[in-house]
């Protein structure tokens, strides 16, 4: 677990109590902050995922010592995963935010 996983699921956290209290205490603005933080708390996280992911796929491509060009495959391959999930996750942030604006639109 990385400095941005770990913030990330601090950020949940927080974000989860803001929003029952102020739930609780009929405090719209403060229950909306909560939940900012909470999808704030989950693109770190991922962040930090994602990160980690590399890092060990790249060390392990790194003590394979596989071949030339299977090195720049996997090199290749890795790059593609790492932007692929980076771009899933975007899309998921993005969605669950504009969830967020329609249900509180309605």
């Amino acid at each position: 677990m990385n400095k941005s996983t770990a913030s990330g699921k601090f950020d949940q956290i927080k974000g989860k109590m803001k929003q029952s209290i102020g739930e609780a205490m009929d405090n719209d603005r403060m229950a909306n902050s909560g939940a900012m933080d909470q999808v704030k708390g989950h693109a770190k996280e991922a962040w930090g995922d994602t990160k980690d992911a590399a890092k060990s796929t790249s060390r392990n491509t790194y003590d394979d010592s596989v071949a030339r060009t299977d090195e720049r495959s996997e090199k290749h391959d890795l790059r593609n995963k790492v932007t692929s999930a980076a771009r899933d996750v975007k899309e998921s942030i993005s969605n669950k935010a504009d969830d967020f604006k329609h249900k509180r639109s309605a």
